[in-house]
């Protein structure tokens, strides 16, 4: 690693997350490409290569995203990986740039999910022989509850809570797609989705779309940019794909995917993380926020609920768990959302913060796991690691 070149992120775009049938993929994409490059203060044509992230959205939707806004000719790799596509693509951006193949790199991820779903569970491949006796990811992922509950002796009220700190921070976050807090007696009187998730414990269908624009530590200089704007470094990442599962555990815990990808990005970085101030993490379903930040070593094994009980991982606590409002209440437009959490991120690294701001934080982090594949822990992960 230590021959690898420096690498930061000049410019971010965002997009609300909500419902947007009438908004083309390419259409999302088009509009935060653009108010990334324009906050990065560079020509389009700067771009050397792009990555566009998706699940969803069809041929080639990175270059009738870039076509719109003069961007052709460069290459455009479109990057799939469920739910972590969006990171994939920001890693094969820092891995052309850290290798000197490139100076300067576009990354975004897209999801215009109303288009092509009512609502319900995200499909999974049929072929699988678990989905096709019915599992889903919301039963998935209750039976991760359940297992969880009844090994450390935690309660449904303490994912309910996970609930609550998720929409008040959302509530200050302009393109969050839930706003409105709620309590845990709201949480629990939900309907009951996959025993003990009920809806709200359950992350949302919905639409958005996020971009970086990504340029060598040599380069910072040397292109035309706006100065006055703080470059983010990305001090360590790294992308995984599941292991085989225990042949004796629970089929598909990612606790042991999380824990090798952040070893890797933390190596990388040399930290640890009692150095992380703020992490934007992949709850997809409440239970998710405790198995996760245990995993990343925010807590030890069964006593991810303390920071939850004790509000340690507030907006202002020990460690700012999903400020943002989290996949539970900004969202889960699946290709877009690992780029939310790096825009989040940057934004709170740089005193910008769109929601609740953490107090002067230096370091954050961005875990995205993505899809279920029986037998492994996961599809894919990706960690990062940014800094000032």
């Amino acid at each position: 690693m230590a021959s690898l070149r420096d690498v930061y992120i000049i410019g971010v775009g965002q997009h609300p997350c909500g419902k947007f049938p009438t908004k083309a993929a390419h259409v999302l994409g088009r509009e935060v490409t653009w108010a990334a490059i324009k906050d990065a203060g560079i020509h389009p044509r700067d771009i050397e290569i792009a990555f566009c992230g998706h699940v969803y959205q069809g041929m080639g939707v990175g270059q009738r995203t870039l076509k719109d806004i003069g961007i052709v000719g460069q290459p455009v790799i479109n990057v799939e990986g469920a739910c972590g596509s969006g990171t994939l693509s920001f890693w094969e951006a820092w891995r052309s740039i850290a290798y000197g193949q490139n100076n300067l790199a576009l990354a975004w991820g897209v999801e215009n999910l109303s288009k092509i779903m009512s609502g319900g569970p995200l499909p999974l491949e049929e072929d699988d022989i678990e989905v096709a006796l019915g599992m889903s990811m919301p039963g998935l992922y209750a039976m991760r509850a359940r297992r969880y509950m009844d090994e450390y002796g935690v309660s449904a009220e303490t994912l309910a809570k996970v609930v609550v700190k998720s929409r008040k921070h959302a509530a200050m976050n302009p393109i969050a797609q839930f706003r409105k807090e709620t309590t845990v007696e709201q949480v629990m009187a939900d309907p009951m989705i996959a025993d003990p998730l009920t809806r709200s414990m359950c992350c949302p269908i919905g639409d958005s779309a996020a971009a970086t624009v990504l340029v060598g530590g040599d380069m910072l200089n040397k292109i035309k940019r706006d100065k006055d704007r703080l470059p983010i470094k990305v001090l360590g990442i790294a992308a995984q794909s599941g292991g085989y599962s225990s042949a004796t555990g629970l089929t598909c815990d990612p606790s042991e995917n999380v824990t090798r990808t952040s070893g890797m990005a933390y190596e990388h970085a040399g930290l640890g993380p009692k150095d992380i101030d703020i992490a934007e993490i992949h709850d997809a379903f409440a239970i998710a926020e405790l198995i996760v930040a245990e995993a990343l070593g925010f807590a030890k094994k069964g006593e991810g609920a303390t920071l939850i009980e004790e509000e340690k991982s507030n907006y202002d606590g020990d460690i700012a768990i999903n400020p943002s409002g989290g996949l539970l209440s900004r969202g889960h437009p699946v290709g877009a959302t690992g780029i939310l959490q790096t825009v989040e991120i940057v934004n709170q690294l740089r005193g910008e913060a769109t929601g609740y701001q953490v107090p002067n934080p230096k370091i954050g982090l961005i875990e995205t796991m993505g899809g279920a594949q029986p037998a492994m822990d996961g599809i894919t992960c990706v960690v990062s690691i940014l800094g000032k």
